[in-house]
């Protein structure tokens, strides 16, 4: 595996075009105006990730799967939230991932789809997975504040409030100034203009859906360079896509990017408990296997180059909407009157 040195890709390599080319059926030449300009500041263009990785013996059976099959991780990331772990599982976490130069994900607090609210369970899925109410979005950010305090640097967000009210606690100093932000796939933009809001907002990696076109990665990379999260292949509630075949296209246009090894054909496990046990450790070997595969495609195709130093976890310079002092809307207070 090439690790990153300099140089992004300077095209797709395509499967069986050596086969192909000479029956009349060679691939379209690459657009060099459809390659992204951007990289992380380790100078890499992708990254990688295990998502759904609810604690700490899923964590273990992640890193040992990876050890068997040489599978680089850069990020591991959890879904059932920060309120489902206790503070030895996540400090368990936070060493374990310390000791393997990974980062943690732990995703924050109450979510529309789990709160007493029916439109969530409606045809139109209501609010999602949004903070309904003050008090879920206090959760969200009581979660922050605890996660933060065991050690945990990045924070998975499905809200847009949540994510620009923590954004404001880190550049108050409430937050470490090193925590980052994660967007959740299931709030994820599915256009350049709200993918650069999002950044604005405090996202440091933005989830995009998996059934957006290679053609909108390019569209995303001209208005935004934050970091992107893909799933190569998403989970049945994320439309259960496989995209293998697009991984070395996908860093081109898409860089800097995270390539998340997700599974479909597997139960979700949301919120996790040891009832799901069996099926959370088999998906996260499975997940692993995934990226392995991932990994030779890439090697296959000519297109690894570019991996991160493991280690590597922060975004790089992004644009952010101006923080300033509550107004009377947020404080809630009347304008005085002269």
């Amino acid at each position: 595996m090439t690790t990153a040195a300099s140089a992004l890709p300077s095209g797709p390599r395509r499967p069986a075009d050596a086969a192909l080319a000479p029956l009349g059926h060679a691939a379209p030449a690459p657009d060099p105006a459809d390659a992204s300009a951007h990289s992380f500041p380790d100078g890499g263009t992708w990254r990688t990730e295990i998502p759904s990785v609810e604690g700490p013996e899923a964590l273990a059976t992640v890193f040992k799967e990876a050890g068997r099959l040489d599978v680089p991780i850069h990020r591991i990331s959890q879904g059932s939230g920060v309120w489902m772990l206790t503070d030895a599982e996540i400090t368990e976490m936070v060493e374990s991932c310390a000791e393997r130069n990974a980062e943690l994900c732990l995703f924050t607090g109450p979510r529309g789809t789990w709160d007493i609210g029916g439109a969530t369970r409606s045809d139109s899925g209501g609010g999602g997975l949004r903070a309904r109410g003050h008090d879920a979005v206090a959760g969200c950010v009581e979660d922050a504040l605890r996660a933060a305090s065991l050690g945990v640097k990045c924070l998975l967000v499905a809200d847009e409030g949540v994510l620009w009210l923590l954004h404001q606690l880190r550049e108050r100093g409430e937050l470490p100034a090193d925590t980052t932000f994660k967007l959740s796939a299931l709030v994820g933009p599915v256009n350049p203009a709200s993918f650069a809001v999002y950044e604005r907002l405090g996202a440091d990696s933005i989830n995009i859906p998996s059934d957006l076109t290679l053609e909108h990665l390019t569209e995303i990379r001209r208005v935004s360079r934050a970091p992107m999260d893909f799933y190569i292949e998403a989970p049945d509630d994320l439309g259960g896509y496989v995209r293998l075949y697009d991984a070395a296209e996908l860093i081109r246009r898409g860089a800097p990017i995270y390539l998340k090894f997700g599974l479909s054909k597997s139960p979700g496990i949301y919120p996790y408990g040891a009832q799901l046990r069996d099926v959370a450790l088999n998906s996260a070997r499975e997940r692993v296997r995934r990226g392995r595969l991932v990994l030779d495609l890439l090697a296959r195709l000519g297109a690894d180059g570019g991996l991160s130093p493991l280690g590597s976890r922060l975004p790089g310079p992004l644009r952010r909407f101006p923080v300033t002092e509550a107004s009377d809307a947020e404080t809630g207070t009347a304008p005085q009157k002269s």
